[in-house]
């Protein structure tokens, strides 16, 4: 048998279970947007319990909070990022009010736990109040944008170290390939040769720059309005609490976190948002193009990938090269969710942007995803294997070879050696240029030196 506790607000009266910690604010989110969708990220709960204990401990240093009271608050936001009461954030990501749904489902909880810590019953606010006392000097409008960054960039930081991993093994590929000798290919048509340690290195020089930009985009996070309460300009939290708030919020964090010069611009405006999910999307970009290119040097036989699993229910032995077409799926889902939070932002209007729940889920998923992909592709592409026989009889046999002799032979005798092989039957081209132009001379313009050198050496 369930017991309940009575509580109240503007619209009315609820019946709250007494084991839960949410309260009516919460309860009503909880029933006006369960679409089913996926719920609030968990990074979210973490980075605004460390908001509210930096507020927490701001005013009991300035004298707005009696010592007892802050501690049992700071005590709850420990235990909350340290992922307990996960199961107390039931809110759906899809839900209006500019987060402040979540926001209140946090300062609920924590009330309530604090209320436990003292001793109290849970729905007891006169010893702990969500809004009173929780909530002191906020409001949504500059704790939830400021959590949306810390949670970003930590999950920016985990990602620069899985790309630069992932950027890893393709080098040490480029190395373990650099003497596999191979035709390239444009337009999906023989181009002129390389070496597949080359290719591989293309691979590495690509996702190099991943790593860079992403490294780089958590300074477009570190300016937050915390502080600036309802539309950046501070209304009801004291000028004291305004500055020494973020001080506390670094010391928390451990990031080089600072207050925004125009606050109110920085309410106004989630613009920083669209900067780093456009690099998140260049780095989608990247891990689409490349995975489709393992598809088809797996389809060459020129690269043998790592069987993770049978391929068909109904073909005998068929093996598919699934971890790329997944990686595919998840850079088109960044792509997606790039426009989303581009979408977002731009419909911001005056001094809030009212749809940062959906910018927050959108970008966080994506950070969550890549992390993950990325860590995922490490293991796949260090199992990769070479088949040089494979990439040795397409660079045998293909007319392009003749590109690489043009300036020794010029391109008027090129075109005549390439007509009359073509009327030959029983020799590739390799073997036909050797006969005409000598075999050392053969062996030494197509060796991997001479192909891989910038530029043509006499």
């Amino acid at each position: 048998m369930f017991t309940y506790r009575h509580e109240e607000d503007l619209i009315g009266c609820m019946n709250i279970p007494t084991n839960i910690y949410w309260g009516i604010h919460t309860e009503r989110a909880k029933r006006n947007f369960d679409f089913g969708f996926a719920k609030v990220n968990m990074a979210i709960i973490f980075a605004l319990a460390m908001v509210k204990k930096a507020c927490t401990i701001t005013n009991y240093e300035l004298g707005f909070l009696e010592e007892k009271k802050a501690k049992a608050i700071i005590t709850a936001c420990d235990e909350i990022m340290e992922g307990k009461f996960s199961d107390q954030f039931p809110l759906d990501a899809l839900q209006g009010g500019a987060g402040t749904s979540i926001n209140m489902n946090l300062n609920e909880v924590i009330a309530n736990r604090a209320i436990e810590t003292l001793g109290g019953l849970k729905g007891n606010y006169n010893l702990v109040h969500p809004l009173h006392d929780v909530n002191l000097h906020q409001s949504t409008n500059d704790v939830f944008p400021t959590a949306i960054k810390i949670a970003a960039i930590f999950k920016l930081r985990e990602l620069s170290e899985a790309i630069a991993r992932l950027q890893g093994a393709f080098q040490k590929k480029e190395k373990e390939f650099a003497g596999i000798v191979k035709i390239g290919r444009t337009e999906l048509q023989e181009a002129v040769p390389l070496t597949l340690g080359t290719e591989f290195a293309a691979f590495a020089e690509a996702i190099a720059r991943d790593r860079w930009r992403t490294f780089k985009c958590e300074e477009r996070l570190r300016v937050v309005n915390l502080g600036g309460t309802a539309i950046g300009t501070g209304l009801t939290a004291p000028k004291e609490y305004i500055f020494l708030v973020i001080e506390k919020l670094r010391e928390i964090t451990g990031l080089g976190l600072c207050r925004g010069e125009n606050v109110p611009g920085e309410t106004a405006n989630a613009d920083p948002f669209v900067e780093v999910s456009g690099i998140l999307k260049a780095h989608a970009s990247n891990l689409v193009k490349i995975n489709n290119d393992l598809r088809l040097l797996n389809l060459f036989g020129e690269i043998m990938l790592p069987a993770l699993q049978s391929g068909s229910s109904i073909m005998p032995g068929k093996i598919n090269p699934v971890l790329c077409e997944a990686a595919i799926q998840i850079g088109l889902k960044v792509m997606a969710n790039d426009f989303l939070i581009t979408e977002a932002t731009s419909r911001s209007t005056l001094q809030i942007c009212e749809f940062l729940p959906i910018l927050a889920h959108a970008l966080l998923e994506s950070l969550d995803l890549l992390i993950i992909l990325n860590q995922k592709v490490v293991a796949y592409i260090n199992n990769i294997n070479a088949n040089e026989e494979k990439c040795q009889e397409y660079f045998n046999k293909s007319l392009t070879l003749i590109t690489a002799f043009l300036p020794l032979i010029g391109y008027k005798q090129a075109e005549a050696l390439v007509k009359e092989f073509l009327n030959l039957k029983g020799v590739d081209l390799k073997e036909f240029l050797s006969q005409r132009l000598g075999e050392n001379v053969v062996k030494d313009i197509l060796s991997p030196y001479k192909l891989t050198a910038l530029g043509y050496r006499q």
